[in-house]
């Protein structure tokens, strides 16, 4: 942007060495930012981390992380202006501690750090996503993916509206679909992870898209392993029903 000519005259009449500091000045700033910028990205992949590998052992403890992480993320995305996902920062800080309760709430007098399909009463194993839900969960992604892209275009200059409203709003299903322990939790972050480590690299976050590709590989496995647990669980159900008279030798 071009400066008024009075400004430009003051300036060309200057010193040199007044010019260089007036130069060196904004590039310090924006390396500043930049490394602060680095700093919160590590420290939430870090968490982010240990939040992924709680959740594919079904811990309870990856609520805790989850309360946590949001913070460092909130910091993160108001500075790299991913507004949305600073909204979702929040809801997850929320969200982490009603999923805690759930969890807690449910738990057997067992080992209440880990979520076990064979440790838990019937109510509390892992289960698939109910097709019941299906039509009711799409209904309400689609007004949430709606009423986030207009907050977004009409309140903040966020440059990926509509991709960063859909992730979010997928975001606010798989976490609630996680509180209630839905097998299917992990095919809507495969979704979420997949587009989110692509627009993290476009906004120059490499650690949290690193991680978020990261995430893609963990979600899959997760998948198959709650899977897993859900079979064992029916097993150890069938079992536990069958009468003893009738088991012989």
């Amino acid at each position: 942007m071009c400066k008024p000519k009075a400004e430009s005259l003051l300036y060309a009449e200057a010193p040199p060495n007044f010019m260089e500091q007036s130069d060196i000045k904004p590039k310090t700033e924006n390396f500043q930012f930049s490394t602060s910028l680095v700093t919160l990205d590590f420290i939430g992949a870090v968490l982010g981390i240990i939040y992924i590998l709680l959740e594919y052992r079904a811990s309870i403890w990856l609520w805790i992380v989850s309360i946590i992480m949001p913070l460092v993320d909130m910091m993160l995305y108001f500075r790299a202006g991913l507004y949305a996902d600073f909204g979702m920062a929040v809801y997850y800080a929320l969200a982490a501690i009603y999923g805690f309760w759930m969890w807690k709430r449910k738990s057997n007098n067992g080992d209440s750090t880990t979520i076990s399909s064979q440790q838990d009463s019937h109510q509390n194993r892992i289960t698939f996503f109910p097709r019941r839900l299906i039509l009711p969960t799409i209904v309400v992604l689609l007004a949430l993916w709606f009423a986030i892209y207009e907050v977004l275009i009409h309140f903040t200059d966020s440059s990926v509206p509509v991709t960063d409203s859909f992730t979010s709003a997928l975001s606010i299903v798989a976490l609630w679909a996680l509180a209630h322990k839905y097998a299917e939790q992990w095919l809507l972050w495969i979704v979420v992870d997949a587009i989110s480590s692509t627009l993290y690299v476009y906004k120059g976050i490499p650690f949290k898209a690193s991680l978020y590709a990261l995430y893609v590989v963990i979600a899959i496995f997760g998948y198959r392993k709650w899977c897993r647990m859900i079979r064992e669980g029916e097993q150890a159900k069938a079992a536990d029903s069958t009468p003893h008279s009738t088991i012989k030798a």
